[in-house]
């Protein structure tokens, strides 16, 4: 069984909102490390799913973010046709030994495509929420929003369009060039 549907857990995360004086708590990531994240955020919160109440546990990130990590993972696609066997850091083993020239090889070429990708427009992205009804915990987000950072009160007022059923999502569609931290 979800436990995101079981009412004592529902009825505990009320009280945590409420003990938070908010519609939502975060949940604090294992991976997260830069306690300067303002371009996503991972919160938990109660609403109605096909007429039942449910935990939803949302991704909430900026589009800029979104753009930049698929523009990130096609680079990395270019990059494994051009060098088979390079394996990307991420997904390095704990014995894998570093060949330090392949690395910095790879760094260039991933950079070069990275521009390349980014200067021809090649990914564009649009505000968009994707519902995930088999997530392992209650109901499972992912909601992209064209804003330059996600804050407490973007989180709540989402949360609030969305159970009241009135989100109105941007259909433009954006693309972005390189973080504006560079140089």
């Amino acid at each position: 069984m979800n436990a995101g549907y079981d009412p004592e857990e529902i009825a505990q995360l009320k009280q945590e909102c409420k003990a938070e004086q908010a519609n939502f708590v975060r949940v604090e990531d294992e991976f997260e490390d830069e306690n300067e994240n303002t371009e996503h955020a991972h919160v938990q919160f109660v609403g109605t799913y096909n007429g039942q109440e449910v935990i939803y546990d949302a991704l909430i990130y900026t589009l800029r973010l979104h753009h930049s990590t698929l523009v990130y993972d096609e680079a990395l696609e270019r990059l494994k046709k051009q060098m088979p066997d390079y394996i990307s850091p991420d997904e390095r083993p704990d014995d894998y030994v570093a060949d330090e020239e392949e690395d910095d090889d790879a760094e260039l070429l991933l950079t070069e495509y990275i521009e390349e990708i980014e200067e021809n427009e090649e990914i564009t992205v649009r505000e968009h929420v994707e519902v995930d009804a088999t997530f392992e915990y209650g109901v499972g987000l992912e909601v992209g929003l064209n804003k330059t950072e996600i804050t407490d009160k973007i989180i709540s007022d989402f949360i609030d369009a969305y159970n009241a059923g009135n989100v109105e999502l941007d259909a433009t569609l954006y693309s972005f060039a390189g973080s504006q931290d560079e140089e």
